[in-house]
């Protein structure tokens, strides 16, 4: 099989039906393999030199290798060989299917095409909020806040190191979109920050009660 990294496959066959659920780790991990046959360890390796850890959660290596048997069940991977070396334990290599090329195109068209409601739990305790009291609430974001400032800076560094290195602006476009997403976190729970400073936000247990009255039970 023959890849097009400008294409970046060529005409893949259409993709057939699949029982496995697409995930960031499964398209991980046959997008690296359309590039060649790898062993789970050195696709973890490939995942953390690349900076893709910072998107792919790849903490777990169980995960990995769950993953991968899911995908071999399905025939989208395939066992190329087994590599034995007295210095390491017994490795199995993987390579990529035609089936698996045409599951990984349509996986990546959708996910990029098409936005998803992910639930992640910051949202889901601002929903919340009014439980910490504007004090607590204002802690907890202003330390939200200087995390949030680490992290922009570590992902300007990360840029600018892959630009020193010559590396691909199409190969950190994930890094830029983090980038993206956390300055306007941080922008956004500074402002918020500054209101609660302000006073102009804020709420106290009479009216909330008073707010909550019709919504009620009984």
């Amino acid at each position: 099989m023959t890849t097009n990294l400008g294409g970046v496959i060529p005409d893949p066959e259409p993709a057939p039906s699949t029982p496995v659920r697409p995930s960031p780790l499964a398209l991980t991990v046959l997008a690296l393999l359309v590039f060649e046959p790898l062993h789970p360890y050195g696709m973890q390796r490939l995942i953390r030199q690349w900076g893709k850890d910072k998107v792919v959660n790849v903490g777990q290596r169980a995960n990995l290798y769950k993953t991968i048997k899911r995908l071999l069940d399905a025939g989208l991977v395939a066992v190329r060989q087994t590599e034995r070396d007295h210095q390491y334990p017994e490795r199995t290599v993987y390579e990529i299917t035609p089936a698996g090329v045409a599951v990984a195109m349509r996986w990546l068209r959708h996910m990029v095409a098409a936005p998803r409601n992910e639930f992640p739990e910051f949202p889901a305790a601002l929903s919340f909020l009014m439980a910490l009291g504007p004090d607590g609430a204002r802690q907890a974001l202003e330390e939200r806040a200087a995390a949030l400032a680490e992290m922009l800076a570590g992902h300007e560094r990360d840029l600018r190191d892959a630009e020193a290195d010559g590396v691909p602006r199409v190969a950190s476009v994930e890094t830029e979109y983090v980038r993206a997403m956390t300055a306007a976190e941080l922008a956004w729970v500074t402002a918020i920050v500054d209101e609660l400073r302000a006073g102009t936000l804020s709420w106290d247990l009479d009216s909330l009660e008073a707010a909550a009255g019709p919504y009620r039970s009984g």
